[in-house]
């Protein structure tokens, strides 16, 4: 349903978002979407937001949360107008820089017209007041993101753009950003979210939990899980790396003994990775009915009830590949998970289990027995939006990755693997920035035939 501001209608709208205002700026709209090939309406390229600053009230019982959503953004060129990306909800009002701009809806895009033209280059800020029962989408691959309703609260779970049904944004993982989310909830329950907890406090209208993320996340990763949970706080490391988990009480005895390895999962995976790239870890442990997965929200991953070892070496793993080092476009998915699922394989081989070389065999001879659909489709080209978390995208794409250590021997490949993660800190890559990459650190191999038939090639390779 479409909305807008009354006596303003849409037509009316988009003319004066074309006509420059006072200024002497002309701009232009920044659109709807950055062409994503698999999400092409994620997004608006027009902007680039440096930080969010949510402020959210959730009552469960009804279901209702109200928002405040500030964005500090930079415009990439002259703008008449911007789209965020916004799912469902009531906009009460929008302004920018202070000033009540102009707005309407038409689906996902809340198009702001604000009061003057803003100038390439130019730092703004964004604020949008909103109010509604928030949604849960169902995925092309018919899972479910967005806002979960769970036994006791919500769990608010993103990727690929379900982030969009709790707050306002540029919601395309492109444009990644630091952010202040402050949650409100009834007294005795608990707001989980990102990064580090700054401040916690009581009054009349329940208790507000403040976390802070001061490390660059795409929107997808973002999250807020509010209910019953036992806490635990301790350090790691040398560096006193401070740790944050939360757990369903339900969840709490079976969770114990893994949740107690991650001190020495995230010293094997800074070992194997290079230096953990956040100010914080730790994870949160719902019920297994409240999601149908697990993901690797920034700082502090989510399991639908008590994750085994593997699943938590694999999402722990993302905190390198895909929360720091992110995808440009949905379609590079398996810089993703095929490093997660090839963090899982190293892991194996380093504690006792079957090498990765055993597993690559073993996948190549029958992997369909376990991955029906791992040769559908080449890792580096998903065939559609609904497929960008398939088997191929995660096993294949960790079969491309044992290739490579194949060729160069386990001395590159780990200088492969660490150098990209550090090349790449809290930005943004695509298949052809790693191909490259690989290229550059070790120039006398020829990995030609490894793209064409692994990371591009259709059907089953004709031999490992």
């Amino acid at each position: 349903m479409s909305r807008s501001v009354p006596l303003v209608p849409a037509a009316v709208l988009l003319a004066l978002a074309l006509t420059a205002c006072d200024g002497g700026v002309h701009g232009t709209p920044g659109g709807s979407g950055v062409h994503d090939p698999y999400f092409p309406r994620a997004g608006d390229g027009g902007y680039d937001v440096g930080h969010y600053d949510l402020r959210l009230a959730y009552d469960p019982a009804g279901h209702r949360l109200t928002g405040t959503t500030t964005l500090t953004a930079r415009a990439t060129k002259d703008l008449s107008a911007f789209d965020l990306d916004l799912e469902g909800l009531h906009v009460d009002d929008v302004t920018v820089e202070g000033r009540p701009a102009r707005w309407n809806r038409a689906g996902q895009e809340l198009t702001v017209r604000p009061h003057d033209d803003l100038a390439d280059h130019e730092t703004f800020r964004v604020t949008v007041r909103y109010s509604g029962t928030p949604r849960t989408l169902t995925d092309a691959d018919g899972s479910h993101e967005g806002w979960l309703r769970t036994a006791d609260g919500a769990l608010a779970l993103g990727e690929p753009v379900g982030s969009m049904t709790w707050f306002p944004g540029n919601h395309h993982p492109s444009d990644k950003a630091t952010y202040d989310i402050a949650v409100t909830v009834p007294k005795g329950l608990q707001a989980v979210s990102n990064g580090e907890l700054t401040g916690e406090t009581s009054g009349r209208g329940g208790t507000t939990f403040r976390w802070h993320t001061a490390e660059p996340m795409a929107g997808y990763v973002a999250t807020v899980a509010v209910g019953h949970y036992d806490i635990s706080r301790y350090t790691i490391g040398e560096d006193r790396l401070p740790v944050y988990v939360a757990v369903d009480p339900t969840q709490a005895k079976a969770s114990r003994k893994v949740l107690a390895k991650i001190p020495e999962i995230m010293q094997w995976e800074e070992d194997n990775f290079g230096p953990y790239p956040f100010s914080s870890t730790g994870a949160i442990v719902d019920r297994p009915q409240d999601a149908e997965y697990a993901l690797e929200t920034q700082t502090r991953p989510v399991f639908p009830g008590a994750p085994d070892t593997g699943t938590l070496v694999h999402e722990l793993a993302h905190q390198w590949y895909g929360d720091s080092v992110t995808p440009k476009t949905w379609r590079d998915m398996w810089l993703n998970e095929g490093f997660a699922t090839y963090a899982e394989w190293l892991w194996d081989e380093d504690h006792g289990g079957d090498s990765a070389q055993k597993t690559f065999d073993e996948l190549y001879a029958h992997g369909e027995d376990d991955y029906p659909d791992i040769w559908a489709f080449p890792p580096g080209r998903p065939s559609g939006a609904g497929h960008i978390s398939d088997d191929p995208v995660y096993a294949r794409g960790a079969m491309v990755l044992h290739k490579i250590r194949q060729t160069v021997g386990d001395d590159t490949f780990y200088d492969i693997i660490q150098g990209w993660a550090a090349a790449r800190r809290h930005g943004n890559a695509d298949t052809a920035d790693f191909t490259a990459y690989v290229e550059r650190t070790a120039p006398d191999k020829d990995f030609g035939p490894i793209w064409k038939t692994w990371l591009y090639g259709e059907g089953k390779p004709d031999r490992p």
